[in-house]
Formats: C-alpha cells, structure tokens, sequence
C-alpha cells in the first residue's frame, strides 16, 4: 500500500510519547528516535533550519514515517534501543560492542570452582561481571585465592567417588592452596562458607570476611596457636589493603551506578562506575560517534539504557550529572554536594581521562580523523563560517617605540607552518603606536596577498583586546575584506576572545583544545615578534659601537656586519681580512680599536 504524502502523515501524528521511524524511497530504515509527544518532535525536523548538514541531508531523503506509541517515555527509551539494535539505522549514533568481556564464574556443582570465562553458559552456575578487563578479573581472583584455600581441579567430586578413594591430592594440597575435598580432607559446609563469603567480596562487601577472620584470629591466640593466628593476621592485612584501595566514599552508599558524559562536535564519551559497599567495583568509558546533531541528555539516555543492559546491572538507583530520563524501575538522584556529587565527579573525570587518551592515540593511529575534529571543533567554538584550516596570527613587538617590528605566524590543519612565518619592520608609525602598526602590518599582509593572488586565510588572529582588533578590521574595511575573513582578538590577562561588533568577549574552557590552539598560535607570533626585535636592537647597538671608531660610518659597519655577522668574528679577524673589506688604513684603525 503507498504511503500518504509526508504533509498528512505528520498531521496525523498523535501527541503521545513513543518511538518514530524514518524511512527513504527504497524503504531503507534512516533514523530511529524517541519522543515525549510524537507530532512535535517529528515535526521540528521539517519546520525549523538545522545547523547540522547531516541533518539537513536526512530531512531530504525522508519519504515516510512510522511511529510506536507507548505508555511512557521511558518505554519509548527501551524500545528506541532495541529497534537501533536490531536495524542500526544510518544515521543513529552507534552503541553497539562486539567485544566479549569476562566474567567470573561460580560453578554449579558440589565444591564448587572459581575461574575467569568469556562465555556465560546457562547450566545454572552464578556469573559475575562482565568486568572491562581481564587484568582486573586476574587480580581480583588473586585476592581470593590469597585468602580462600580453593580446588582448581575439574574433578566430580560426587559423595560416591569421594568416599571410593577415586581421586588423590595434588601438588596445590601440599603447597597449601586447597585443603583437599577430593580426599575428604575438607567437608562441604566449611567449603561452602569459604564460597559465601568470596561471593561478598566480589559484590564488594569485606565486612563478614574480615568479622570472621578477625573473630578466628582471636580464637587462635587464645589457645596459644600463634603461627596459625599470624596466617589469619595477614589475610585480614590483605583484605583490609585491598578495601583501602578501592574505597572512594561513604561506605554506606552501595546498590548504585554512576553515568556522565563529555562531548565535543563529533563524539561523546560515557563513563559509567558502579558502587557497592562504598567501594567501585566497575568502571567502563564507552564513546559514540555523533551522527546527526544529538544533545547530551539524548545521547546519556541510550547509553545508560545499553550500559545497563551490557552489564547486567539491576542497581536500584542511578547518580547522574543532569536530569535525563531513565528506564525501568530505578530512583534517579542528581547529587548537588556531598559524597555523592563527588562519586559524579570522579565519573565525570574518568570520562575525561578516556576522552584524553583517545585524543592522544588518533593524533598517533588517525592524524587527519584528529585534524577533522579539530577543526569541527574550532569552526563550532569561534562560531566560524567554515573550519579554519588556515590562521594567520599577528603581533607587534618594540621597547618605547625603538626598533618598531610586527610578526606574522601561520598555522595549517592547527600546526605551525614556520615556513610561512614573516617579518615586518613598521615604516609609517613613527613613536610606540601599536594600534596604527597593526592597521599597517595587516594592510600590507593582505594587499601582497590579493596581489599575488594568493589564498586568503579562514582565520586571523590579533593579539590583543578590542583596541588592537579594531585596528586590523581598519585595513580589512580598506581593502574590502570585511567579513570574507573570520577575525579574533584574544587578550592575554583573561584569555577573552573579541569578535568584531561584540562587545561582550567569549571565555573558552581552559582545557578546551580551541583555546590551546588559539595560545599556541599567540605564544609563537610573540616568541617570534620578540625574537626579531631582539636582532635588530642587537644590530644597531653593534652598529653603533663599529661607527664610534674614526673613519667607520654607517655605511662601513653595515658592510663589515654583512660579511662578519658579529663584533666578535670583526674582533678576531685579521688586518688582511680587513683590509680585503674596507683597504689597509682603515683596516688599521678598526684593529686596533677593536683591540684596545
């Protein structure tokens, strides 16, 4: 049956919360998203613009539309979810994860085994996890065993067998790792015990561990088994090291997960740490490719729904760093202060930390995929008509108006490109003006570029405030280039950034990697501004000392700096080097006044 055209199908959307389907010509699933009232959410994708091309470019190729009504928003957020799943939709973000993680088992069966797996078999043993790595399941089961005598043999140890003499210990018997069920040697009840109490620890619960331990070891010195009490001693020292480690809060606080998120243009990262007994017993960063222009409550809520269900959480509430709408049964807190605000903080670190790392090893394994995200992230900081894969930088250098120099430094992909780098000696300001040499420096900068025909930048950058910027938007107004370039002033005390017309200046994130740009491409125009105007006073005041001998004018010393370079190489020249330069009779006088 054809579809109505797309105008009837969004005026018979119903004003419910549900599920929404977009779909192309070829009935190719596009999109899947969830809505609190289905008719306004749909609708906003086809009466209002989009900054997003991507999004633009999915709006163009909708054909039809087809919904799922639900109960409640959270329904719609567990449904949303499963239909990504299972049809991964173009351009959904991408939740999914192949990886296999690995659990700790609890074998169902008599004395039962305690061994890392990958694979959940349902033969009714209990599973543990899934932990993100294995280092962290290993030294987990190191702890255990360093405690908990434990059988590692895969013997059925049935009553039967046991009591026909079947099996005999093994090496770990006598190197005190089990005690030897296979002979009888250790009955099922302490066995038991031993596998209750492991099973606390790996929740995160110490307490009845270290209660009995320290209630045995008490036992032992009273009935003058010193050694056996000092074996106690040290478990309970590796327990209670093992807590101190992983304490972060109020030991009171358990049965909770823990979701935040950082994002830029292009991704977002989930951290998500689960808390129990005060102690974090797991913590996993996911990251998810944006597709369109999803905000962060949207992309928090299909993570804390997939994390959840990957994880097998069943926790009874959730700390989260804003209010999203969350599924299932489960009390949602957004912590203000206290422990609990700090457990979201540590989260949100963690979010960071990963979004760090990934940072470091793309610039390794993807330069271009980093220049890209870069530059998206440039272009949606500065508010820029388009990425800024060229910036120039200017900066004035001079001391009491002596010696007047500019510097112009060019980056490209948001690396220096020293080969682009230039100089300017200011030649119509006379006194310290730095706003008129920046009106000249700029001027000159972009009529032997128009000239020359050469491509214009997408950026520049003044250092300085709003005095400096309106310098360079003079000679910009003048040769007809005002709003064909993107230009900034960043001045140094704040870190504000100024656009022309707007008084009110922009304040980036500290750690933001725009502003690390932007300092980057300031510190060099400085640093070679500075460099230059340290040669030239150099020079004058080399020149000055060469033109104190009689005979030596200006003209002289520039000759003898040209072939020389420093009053030292003139100092240890000898009179035939001179006088090849200069003749014999000044030569003279240079050599030895030079000398004296």
């Amino acid at each position: 049956m054809s579809q109505p055209p797309l105008e009837i199908q969004l005026k018979t959307l119903p004003d419910s919360p549900g599920v929404y389907q977009f779909f192309d010509a070829e009935e190719r699933m596009l999109y899947v998203g969830k809505a609190k009232n289905l008719k306004k959410r749909v609708g906003s994708y086809f009466t209002k613009s989009h900054d997003s091309g991507k999004t633009r470019v999915l709006v163009k190729k909708i054909r039809s539309i087809r919904h799922i009504v639900v109960p409640t928003e959270s329904d719609a957020l567990l449904l949303e979810n499963n239909l990504i799943k299972e049809h991964q939709p173009r351009y959904n973000v991408l939740l999914r994860d192949d990886k296999s993680y690995p659990w700790l088992c609890i074998k169902n069966e008599r004395f039962p085994r305690i061994f890392p797996t990958r694979k959940r078999i349902p033969d009714g043993s209990e599973y543990f996890g899934p932990y993100t790595s294995m280092k962290t399941v290993r030294a987990l089961l190191e702890l255990i065993k360093s405690v908990y005598p434990l059988r590692t043999c895969n013997y059925d140890l049935s009553e039967e067998k046991i009591a026909g003499g079947k099996y005999k210990v093994c090496l770990e018997y006598h190197l005190g790792n089990c005690l030897g069920p296979c002979e009888g040697l250790q009955d099922e009840p302490s066995y038991s015990r031993q596998v209750a109490d492991i099973r606390e620890i790996i929740k995160g619960n110490f307490g009845s561990s270290l209660q009995y331990f320290r209630h045995r070891m008490k036992q032992l010195a009273a009935d003058l088994r010193y050694e056996e009490a000092q074996q106690i001693k040290e478990k309970v020292q590796i327990l209670e090291n093992y807590q101190s480690k992983s304490t972060v809060v109020h030991p009171k606080i358990t049965d909770v997960d823990v979701f935040s998120i950082v994002s830029d243009p292009t991704h977002a990262y989930v951290n998500y740490m689960q808390i129990a007994h005060g102690l974090v017993v797991r913590s996993h960063t996911i990251e998810i490719k944006k597709k369109l222009d999803e905000d962060d409550a949207d992309l928090l809520a299909l993570a804390i729904v997939n994390l959840r269900e990957r994880f097998d959480s069943d926790s009874g509430e959730i700390y989260l760093p804003f209010e999203v709408p969350v599924a299932g049964p489960v009390r949602v807190t957004v912590p203000s202060r206290g422990d609990k605000r700090k457990i979201v903080e540590l989260s949100l670190r963690n979010a960071r930390f990963f979004r760090q790392e990934r940072f470091r090893q793309i610039r390794i394994t993807d330069p271009d995929r980093h220049v890209r995200r870069l530059m998206e992230q440039m272009k949606g900081d500065l508010r820029l008509p388009a990425e800024p894969r060229h910036i120039e930088c200017f900066d004035n250098s001079n001391i009491q108006g002596s010696n007047p120099v500019a510097a112009c430094v060019v980056f490209r992909d948001g690396k220096p490109s020293k080969k682009e780098y230039r100089h300017f000696n200011i030649r119509t300001v006379e006194g310290p003006d730095d706003f008129a040499s920046m009106t000249e420096v700029v001027h000159r900068r972009y009529r032997r570029m128009l000239d020359e025909g050469e491509p214009l930048p997408q950026l520049i950058v003044i250092d300085g405030g709003k005095g400096q910027l309106s310098a360079a938007l003079k000679s910009l107004d003048a040769l007809g280039l005002r709003g064909k370039i993107a230009i900034i002033g960043i001045a140094k005390r704040l870190e504000e950034i100024y656009f022309p017309q707007d008084p009110i200046p922009l304040y980036l994130d500290k750690k933001s990697e725009t502003l690390r740009v932007i300092q980057q491409l300031r510190n060099e125009a400085h640093r070679f501004g500075i460099t230059f105007h340290r040669q030239k006073r150099s020079k004058a005041a080399i020149s000055s000392a060469l033109e104190q001998i009689d005979g030596v004018g200006e003209k002289t010393a520039r000759q003898l700096l040209r072939k020389f370079k420093s009053v030292k190489r003139i100092r240890a020249a000898s009179l035939e080097e001179l006088g090849a330069e200069v003749g014999p009779a000044k030569a003279r006088k240079i050599y030895d006044s030079l000398r004296e």
